[in-house]
C-alpha cells in the first residue's frame, strides 16, 4: 500500500480565523444582520462542518473565511494573512495559492477531461504541476481508470472525486466544501466524505464543510452552530444524534 505524504510541515497557526467579523445588507429599517460580531478560529489540520437554521450565516461566514465577499467590519485572517483589506487582485491570488474549492454542483469544465480540470489551476496559474503528489491524489481517489473521460462521462460521485482532486492538487491551506453531497445518493455521499475525512487525518488537509445535513456532518471532527448570524455553540467529536439535537435546540430558541 502506497504512503500517503502530508501535505506540509505540521501548522501551528490556525488555517483561518475572524475576529469581530460582521456583514450586513441594505441599511435603515431594512438592514439584514447575516453575521453578527463573529470571533472563531479553525484549527490547521482539522476538518469543521458548519451548521444552522436557514439565514442563520453559515453560507456567509464560508464566503468571507474564502476572500469570496468583503466583511462590513472586523478582520479575516487567512494562512495567518489579514485578508480583510486586501485588493482584488491580491485577494484572487490568494485564493489561488491558499484555498480549494468542492462545491455542489461540482464546477468542472465539460469540455476538459478529468485530467485537465484536476489541473486546471496550475494552468490558470501558469505553473507546472508536482507529478507524484497528481499521482497520489490519482491513487487516493481511485480516479486512475477516469482520466480521460469527460464530464458527462462520469458518476455524480466520480465528477465530485474529480473536484476534490482539484481543490487538493496546489495543496491548499484550507478547504472549503459547499454542501459536496447535495447532488449525491447516499453511497455516493458517504464515500466523498470519507475521502474528505482521508485528506485531513492523513494527508494534514484543513477542510471547512457547509451543510444542512446531520449526517454528513458526523465526519467531521468538530460541528460549529450559526444562528442569527453569531457562534451558538460547538460539539466536538460529534455524532448524529449530538447534531440532531443541537440544531433542534436552535429552533427551539428561534421560537421562543
Amino acid at each position: 500500500m502506497r504512503t500517503l505524504q502530508p501535505l506540509a510541515p505540521t501548522r501551528t497557526e490556525p488555517a483561518a480565523r475572524t475576529r469581530g467579523l460582521t456583514k450586513t445588507y441594505g441599511s435603515g429599517d431594512a438592514i439584514v444582520r447575516a453575521l453578527d460580531g463573529v470571533d472563531v478560529e479553525f484549527a490547521s489540520g482539522e476538518f469543521t462542518a458548519i451548521m444552522g437554521p436557514s439565514g442563520s450565516g453559515k453560507s456567509t461566514l464560508m464566503h468571507m473565511l474564502a476572500g469570496l465577499d468583503r466583511p462590513t467590519s472586523g478582520s479575516v485572517w487567512l494562512s495567518n494573512i489579514d485578508i480583510s483589506d486586501l485588493k482584488d487582485k491580491q485577494v484572487t491570488l490568494l485564493r489561488r495559492e491558499k484555498v480549494g474549492f468542492v462545491f455542489q454542483g461540482f464546477n468542472l469544465l465539460p469540455m476538459y477531461t478529468a485530467r485537465q480540470n484536476i489541473l486546471l489551476p496550475f494552468e490558470l496559474a501558469g505553473r507546472k504541476p508536482d507529478p507524484a503528489w497528481f499521482d497520489q491524489l490519482v491513487d487516493l481517489l481511485h480516479l486512475g481508470d477516469r482520466l480521460t473521460h469527460l464530464p458527462s462521462e462520469l458518476s455524480g460521485g466520480q465528477q465530485q472525486r474529480v473536484a476534490i482532486a482539484r481543490a487538493l492538487i496546489t495543496r491548499p491551506a484550507v478547504v472549503f466544501a459547499d454542501e459536496p453531497t447535495g447532488n449525491l445518493d447516499s453511497r455516493s455521499g458517504s464515500q466523498i466524505l470519507s475521502f474528505l475525512r482521508t485528506s485531513v487525518r492523513e494527508l494534514g488537509q484543513t477542510v471547512i464543510m457547509v451543510t444542512h445535513d446531520a449526517v454528513a456532518a458526523a465526519h467531521a471532527s468538530r460541528v460549529l452552530l450559526l444562528a442569527d448570524g453569531r457562534i451558538a455553540g460547538e460539539i466536538t467529536d460529534p455524532t448524529t444524534d449530538a447534531i440532531s439535537a443541537g440544531l433542534d435546540a436552535l429552533r427551539v430558541d428561534e421560537v421562543a
